[in-house]
């Protein structure tokens, strides 16, 4: 990923924090020479290496469950996003664009086909995804023959991280007081992209 020092992040628990908090990603691997990617939830796992484990599942009937084991795969975070107008800055001579942030994570993929091993993942899942629920759905209320039934249906995996990128591309290239402006339009929009990215700019003002 093109990442400008304006607008790279680079701390390990900021990257962790935002894979966490938007953890519905873009994996990216190949397969007969050409990229393939599905559009998955993938948990994150601090304690495992230097940056971390993902951990994921595949429905069996995917083909990207055939990734082969020490493939170096991408897969993609995505946050906020949102159109930056001109006007906004008041300023001559200066151009669209648009402010976002996103989080590339490299690592090597493992199969994972154990019966164990899969039900801990979906279990994971589960506690990670239901714990804002007010009555929090568990596997222990599920037929153990379907839950069986289920485990034959997926694939588990890993990927051992070697390397993050962040870019948070909050107008940073610009001077504090266009910024300012800029912010004050996107908190007069609706969107939950516009009003996101007004805060985050709000948090890096000072970068």
């Amino acid at each position: 990923m093109y990442v400008p020092s304006s607008f790279a992040e680079t701390d390990i628990n900021v990257l962790h924090h935002f894979i966490e908090q938007n953890s519905f990603a873009t994996l990216v691997t190949h397969r007969d020479d050409e990229p393939f990617a599905s559009h998955i939830p993938v948990l994150l796992d601090r304690n495992q290496g230097e940056y971390g484990q993902l951990i994921g599942h595949f429905a069996k009937a995917n083909p990207q469950s055939k990734t082969e084991t020490l493939q170096n795969v991408l897969t993609i975070f995505h946050g906020p996003h949102a159109y930056i107008s001109p006007t906004w800055y008041e300023a001559p001579d200066l151009v669209p664009t648009w402010n976002y942030q996103a989080v590339h994570v490299y690592g090597r993929y493992s199969v994972i086909d154990d019966s164990d091993q899969l039900i801990e993942i979906l279990k994971q899942y589960v506690s990670f995804y239901e714990a804002d629920q007010p009555t929090p759905w568990t596997m222990e209320n599920v037929d153990p023959a379907f839950v069986d039934q289920l485990l034959q249906s997926i694939v588990g995996f890993t990927i051992k991280i070697e390397r993050i990128e962040g870019k948070f591309k909050l107008n940073q290239n610009h001077p504090v007081e266009r910024r300012e402006k800029v912010i004050h339009v996107l908190q007069q929009q609706e969107s939950e992209n516009s009003q996101a990215i007004a805060a985050q700019m709000q948090a890096h003002l000072r970068d």
